[in-house]
């Protein structure tokens, strides 16, 4: 009777399956699985990380872009609003500007419009806003030259009070900030408004120029001073949390949406974040990473991946496989799968078997 029992209860088991919490790797990039999915896998190496790492990004990444640091001008360059006082030297007899006994005329105050210009007496409208103070000179110059030869001309600028930029949030003290100095970068702007806020974990920049929109981690640009861009008058500027995330699915330690904590993450940083594998239950050989490309990413040479459904495969160990790991980036919505381990589904039917044994012997002795 007893032997019996336990033959019914494995064919039993055989036949339904064993409760598991992921699946085995075999079952996700298996041959079979390989067809019917219509998926690429590859074995993240040494080999092959420097092709991977020239790869077109996932659909998922984000497309904003970050601008180049520029070069601060020499002089300040003149901006709609200000103001400007031109002073006109004439020598000659029968000047258009200055009467007898008078050799200069003076013209004060007058503020640059909206579109850049200033009204001059015979010589009507001369574009200055954008330029610096020697090249305004010298076009008002030209132009009075054109009309008054022996004129010459002295040039000042006072600033206006356009020359700002906007700190919208994430900052201690946002707000507008007068931009008064061609040297005046991102980090000069974060640090007047008081320091990115404390209650961002890992704070993101935007910034926006006119009908652009630039993007860029704050850890990259305090570690780069090549992304220390240069402000314009009119820039936006924001700091955000940074929205990106992995999910971790399988025999993690933790199955859940994880947030990116820093700027860059690899493969065995998310390791860490996940709360390691569940030693009773996972495969370290079989750790998958899942991402999609857009199609026009897809390549027919190792460019790019030959298939947009992609699947990275990672064995945690070898030597090899941990430190390629370290390098290898995850991607905002990759799923990091960590796959169920035979020997752990062998090891649980040995132990229902187990107790199915005693219940059987139980029940021979009743």
């Amino acid at each position: 009777m007893r032997f019996v029992i336990i033959a019914i209860s494995v064919l039993v088991l055989a036949s339904c399956g064993l409760p598991r919490g992921g699946a085995i790797q075999n079952e996700v990039i298996g041959k079979e699985a390989q067809k019917k999915s219509d998926i690429a896998v590859y074995r993240v190496s040494r080999e092959t990380l420097s092709s991977i790492s020239h790869w077109p990004k996932p659909s998922t990444s984000s497309s904003c872009s970050w601008l180049k640091r520029g070069t601060p001008a020499a002089e300040k360059p003149i901006r709609p609003f200000d103001r400007v006082d031109v002073v006109v030297w004439d020598s000659e007899e029968n000047s258009l500007l200055t009467s007898a006994g008078q050799n200069t005329v003076r013209m004060q105050d007058m503020q640059v419009s909206a579109a850049g210009t200033i009204f001059l007496p015979f010589v009507g409208t001369v574009h200055i806003a954008g330029l610096p103070h020697s090249a305004a000179r010298s076009r008002v110059q030209r132009k009075y030259e054109e009309v008054i030869p022996s004129a010459q001309v002295q040039l000042n600028v006072k600033q206006g009070t356009r020359g700002t930029i906007s700190m919208i949030s994430g900052v201690t003290r946002p707000g507008p900030i007068v931009v008064d100095d061609p040297n005046f970068t991102l980090l000069n702007a974060i640090s007047a408004a008081g320091g990115p806020s404390a209650q961002i974990p890992n704070p993101q920049l935007k910034l926006i120029r006119g009908s652009n929109t630039y993007c860029r981690p704050l850890e990259s640009v305090l570690g780069n001073p090549q992304y220390d861009a240069l402000l314009l008058p009119g820039d936006k500027v924001a700091i955000e949390n940074d929205d990106r995330y992995f999910r971790s699915l399988g025999a993690a330690s933790r199955e859940a949406i994880v947030p990116f904590e820093t700027a860059e993450v690899s493969a065995l940083d998310a390791m860490s974040l996940i709360g390691g594998l569940t030693d009773t239950r996972a495969n370290p050989k079989g750790i998958l990473i899942l991402r999609e490309y857009s199609p026009k990413a897809v390549r027919a040479d190792s460019s790019g991946p030959s298939n947009a459904r992609s699947v990275f495969v990672i064995d945690l160990t070898t030597a090899d496989g941990l430190f390629s790991a370290g390098k290898f980036p995850i991607h905002h919505q990759d799923t990091v799968l960590v796959t169920e381990s035979s020997v752990a589904s062998a090891t649980l039917l040995l132990g229902l078997i187990r107790q199915l044994t005693g219940a059987a012997f139980d029940a021979s002795r009743l």
